[in-house]
């Protein structure tokens, strides 16, 4: 018994991760399909050790009789073909913001907010932004203990964020710096090489960009809509593994030995919080696994029940790929998804 899973975006970094972890957490899968736009049809990528998927059309694939569709193919395309899946009764969980905030779509973190999953009208499930999840992942429990009135967050995000072209320019900029080639910023707005640009996504009107809008609102709708929350979203030269710093208002005492306790005993942290040099986790030492660290954990003595830590996450995993596995996981654990016969 398993289910059908079509890969929507298969050949984007993010598809790519979604493969490797369906393999990798031994998803209960009959088939595997790796589904991408016209251009990349007829490539092959990896799925596990032994099997290789020719990638299929996504103008042309048919939906019905596939369980499960995980889709990460930009905004655009999400919104003509994952009403399409959902109609065909596949139960979509996408990757992209097309779907985040509209008031009949779950927008889900299994760790926090799984109950979410037990209404799912237009069979659509949106995952979060990748520096949202982990910061919520890390909030939960210390929101359950403490109460959060305030989160005031600096974001560190590396350039896979902005997929496989940011990776290729910081990698193409860092060359021609040590060849002293010309630079031409192309995927950001500035030199990304040696630099940091506050500045991911649109500006919207009130001076905000939109990565940072997001992490407000979509923070609000998985944890708390009384959370009042602003961002600053920095980009900066790390190829993966996305760091926050983040401080808290709470609305009961909360000291840093009730915090260590509360985060060590919640689902998906490790807190590895030493106070000698190298007694924390950057986001090289993140990369490629599961959890959402959290380190350098301090009052805050500028507020009221304030506290102050770090939390460090491989945005490609827990930020999207992981992230959607475990949305799909949790379904099967509900008894939310019918499973086919083999």
């Amino acid at each position: 018994m398993g289910y059908r899973v079509a890969v929507v975006g298969a050949t984007g970094a993010v598809g790519r991760e979604m493969l490797k972890t369906l393999a990798e957490r031994k998803f209960p899968t009959t088939e595997v399909a790796a589904v991408a736009s016209g251009r990349s049809a007829g490539q092959e990528v990896s799925f596990g050790n032994d099997q290789v998927l020719k990638v299929q059309n996504l103008d042309k694939f048919d939906f019905a009789g596939w369980d499960i569709g995980l889709f990460s193919p930009g905004a655009s395309v999400s919104a003509v073909h994952a009403p399409r899946a959902a109609a065909a009764g596949c139960v979509v969980i996408d990757n992209t913001s097309q779907f985040r905030m509209e008031p009949d779509v779950p927008l889900v973190v299994p760790e926090v907010n799984p109950q979410a999953l037990q209404r799912i009208p237009r069979g659509i499930i949106a995952n979060p932004n990748c520096s949202t999840i982990q910061m919520v992942v890390a909030l939960k429990p210390l929101h359950d203990q403490f109460g959060i009135r305030r989160v005031v967050v600096s974001t560190y995000q590396s350039v896979s964020g902005a997929g496989k072209e940011g990776m290729d320019e910081l990698f193409a900029q860092t060359k021609a710096t040590y060849v002293n080639d010309p630079i031409k910023p192309e995927q950001f707005t500035k030199q990304i090489a040696f630099n940091c640009i506050p500045h991911i996504d649109k500006f919207m009107s009130d001076g905000a960009t939109k990565e940072e809008w997001k992490m407000t609102v979509e923070t609000r709708k998985i944890l708390d809509p009384d959370i009042k929350v602003i961002a600053t979203c920095v980009r900066v030269p790390v190829f993966i593994g996305h760091s926050e710093a983040v401080y808290i208002e709470c609305e009961r005492p909360i000291s840093v030995e009730a915090a260590r306790d509360a985060l060590r005993d919640a689902p998906g942290v490790v807190v590895l919080d030493q106070r000698e040099d190298g007694g924390y986790i950057t986001p090289l030492e993140c990369q490629g696994e599961d959890a959402t660290y959290v380190s350098r954990i301090r009052q805050d003595p500028t507020v009221e029940n304030g506290l102050a830590f770090w939390c460090v996450s491989d945005n490609l995993r827990k930020g999207a790929a992981l992230n959607a596995v475990q949305i799909a996981e949790t379904l099967i654990a509900q008894g939310l998804l019918k499973k086919r016969a083999a």
